[in-house]
């Protein structure tokens, strides 16, 4: 049997204080200096800071005393009306309408409009076995589209790994919706991490586009040539003076080669961080690598419906998915530190 609590903007104020506790987890109000409301998730093993009402972001993760996001130039979340205006979190979502680095083609910002949408219900819902936080956003446009997102993140008692939810629901009656959605984790680049994955190295390709926010130097050109000729994946974290500009590789459809996708990162502590999901609802993912004093990421499996190279790119390449008019559709994605 599951109990909720539902929470009001009023409940976060700038000194922390506890709004629930069980014998398994505690939940934690405040709001950054910046003004962003968030709420510090705790088991026994770690925590999750989540932003419940500015696209129910994960800025931080933390478990085992190890943090799992990317080093970045953000102290705190920032309000915006994009990605880029914060991006230093753990995890964001990005589409859902438009996905990824727009192409020459495409018109919307990077990462489509949801990452920070500005949620307008939250809901935390617990159990002896787990605590979810729920958000929900409406978007609506005269003559355009008309969707319900609800993005949520389940924590469980004495674990490591989390999941986390998207369900979207056109609420159209009258046209299909398109449908474009990555879950965008970005992990922490750790020196000598080794990559492995439940695929063949193979099924990995090396992005040969070059998006607009990639400044190419003629060391990355050349590095980018060489990987693309021994057709090399990077599994090993070890040569970061090359990871600047980005490294980038995608897959295709991995649902023709198991029906769950398992991707972990070997630390030289002896840790291990795991992303798994059903390929059928994550058909690609993409491997992000980069390191320069400012950012530093080594986001090994960012799963996803399309490759992150725009809305016309997934067009032409076939991997655009619509939802008819009041279909809903979910993903699911469990990730964190292993046992």
């Amino acid at each position: 049997m599951s109990n909720s609590l539902f929470l009001t903007p009023r409940q976060f104020t700038e000194a922390p204080h506890l709004i629930f506790e069980n014998d398994q987890f505690s939940v934690t109000a405040f709001t950054y200096p910046s003004g962003v409301r968030a709420l510090k998730l705790t088991n026994s093993r770690g925590y999750l800071t989540v932003l419940p009402y500015m696209g129910l972001m994960i800025w931080d993760a933390v478990f085992d005393g190890q943090s799992l996001k990317m080093k970045d130039m953000f102290s705190q979340p920032l309000p915006g009306t994009g990605i880029v205006d914060t991006y230093g979190c753990f995890q964001f979502s990005s589409g859902l309408l438009a996905n990824g680095t727009p192409g020459p083609e495409d018109d919307y910002q990077l990462h489509g409009e949801f990452p920070t949408s500005e949620m307008t219900r939250a809901t935390i819902k617990f159990t002896t076995s787990s605590l979810t936080l729920t958000s929900e956003f409406e978007y609506v446009k005269g003559f355009g589209h008309h969707y319900l997102a609800r993005p949520a993140v389940t924590l469980h008692p004495n674990s490591g790994l989390f999941d986390i939810q998207m369900t979207v629901k056109n609420l159209s009656h009258a046209q299909d919706m398109p449908l474009q959605y990555m879950c965008h984790m970005n992990y922490a680049y750790v020196d000598d991490a080794t990559l492995t994955q439940n695929i063949p190295d193979g099924a990995f390709h090396l992005r040969e586009s070059v998006p607009d926010h990639v400044h190419p130097t003629a060391d990355w050109l050349a590095y980018n040539a060489e990987l693309l000729k021994n057709q090399t994946l990077i599994s090993q974290l070890s040569d970061p003076n090359h990871y600047d500009p980005e490294i980038v590789y995608c897959t295709d459809d991995l649902s023709t080669i198991t029906p769950e996708a398992v991707f972990q990162m070997h630390l030289p502590t002896g840790a291990t961080f795991e992303t798994r999901f059903k390929t059928a609802d994550f058909p690609i993912v993409t491997r992000w690598i980069l390191h320069n004093p400012d950012q530093q990421v080594g986001a090994f499996a960012l799963p996803g419906t399309s490759r992150p190279e725009g809305y016309h790119a997934a067009e032409q390449a076939g991997t655009l998915i619509f939802l008819a008019p009041q279909a809903e559709k979910s993903f699911t994605v469990t990730t964190g530190i292993t046992e």
